[in-house]
């Protein structure tokens, strides 16, 4: 075990799952930091439709507040922003390049990034939008973590001059996964997002077309945010939000579940979701499309089937057989488990903090 760190996480939400994937992924994080000793503080901007969406508004496992403007996070938090050992600042955040210059200003011991939308925020950065974060602000951190790993990593840091660009992956608080409870199958497929313009053409391939060939099966679309002008077939089930108390009962009463990516994680590949992890560690074998970096992580018909259309989706739906559906559905619970839990990931983050601090030499003032 690392020795403790005392870490200011300022992000775009902890408190509220819905309609992002990044409030599952700091808890699952935070959680295990806490379980290796560190000590955490949360930032929260207040926003309305979080707020009205709050289901995790007192978390037992870290410090957390809410603040109203990045004047008011500087006021507030300052001294305890420059004590602590790190400060990640959280990709989408609010005026988020405001409060990275006020960050600079302010010097912190360690002032770090945590991308959990890498391949769309080099998108966005090509595309000259820098609302959330400028080009010229990634030399200022001392480590800029990626959800992504791969050759990103190395363009991060030839590219836009990242001092150093380190993979830190989203990872699944396995504390609601634990055991296989037999729950009675519901769904022959599911599929669990919000809804994104990018994805809408894979699951209309990979899931709502295969329901509409095989009328007898039952399908699933649990996530927020979808248009109402949506075709869905009569056998696809909607939910229009699915906190995450309830994900592993969801994906355990699905006979597979769907994984989608988004256009520019596709294309840079080395970028697996938080959904994907959950659904593993559920023990649900995952239907995928396709991308650079999927079957390194998950090894190809042995803990993950790769869909490159609907056809593969009716196929594994028609033909395989139970014992090889549980095969490949606990070879990846295996594998979760054993490197992309919540804990397992802090303790890649304490490494990755502690040994950029022993790197660097002590500042006299």
């Amino acid at each position: 075990m690392t020795p403790p760190l005392d870490i200011v996480f300022i992000g775009l939400t902890l408190s509220s799952s819905w309609g992002n994937g990044h409030a599952t992924t700091y808890r699952a994080l935070l959680r295990g930091l806490a379980d290796e000793g560190h000590r955490v503080l949360f930032l929260e901007r207040d926003r309305p439709w979080y707020a009205q969406h709050r289901d995790l508004a007192s978390p037992d496992f870290c410090d957390f507040a809410l603040y109203d403007s990045p004047e008011e996070l500087l006021h507030r938090h300052a001294a305890r922003l420059r004590q602590a050992d790190a400060v990640i600042v959280g990709s989408y955040l609010p005026d988020g390049r405001r409060i990275i210059d006020a960050l600079s200003r302010l010097r912190p011991r360690m002032l770090c990034y945590y991308d959990i939308d890498t391949p769309v925020t080099m998108d966005l950065l090509r595309q000259g939008e820098e609302t959330h974060l400028a080009a010229a602000q990634i030399p200022l951190f001392d480590i800029y973590l990626s959800f992504s790993g791969g050759g990103v990593l190395s363009y991060l840091q030839q590219r836009h001059g990242a001092r150093q660009a380190e993979a830190l992956y989203c990872s699944v608080d396995t504390a609601g996964y634990a055991g296989t409870p037999d729950l009675p199958i519901r769904w022959d497929l599911g599929y669990l997002g919000t809804y994104s313009d990018d994805r809408q053409p894979g699951l209309e391939a990979l899931l709502l077309e295969p329901a509409r060939h095989l009328p007898q099966m039952r399908f699933v679309v649990a996530g927020s945010q979808y248009p109402d002008d949506i075709d869905w077939p009569a056998n696809v089930e909607r939910i229009e939000h699915l906190p995450p108390d309830r994900h592993a009962a969801f994906y355990r009463a699905q006979r597979f579940t769907l994984n989608v990516t988004r256009a520019a994680m596709r294309q840079m590949g080395w970028s697996p979701s938080v959904r994907l992890f959950e659904a593993a560690a559920a023990g649900t074998p995952v239907i995928s499309d396709d991308w650079p970096g999927l079957t390194e992580l998950f090894p190809k018909d042995r803990a993950i089937l790769i869909a490159q259309g609907g056809g593969d989706v009716i196929a594994a739906l028609t033909r395989l057989d139970d014992d090889r559906r549980h095969f490949i559905g606990q070879s990846a619970r295996t594998i979760v488990r054993a490197r992309h839990t919540g804990r397992a990931r802090a303790r890649e983050l304490g490494k990755l903090l502690i040994g950029h601090r022993a790197a660097t030499p002590a500042v006299t003032t």
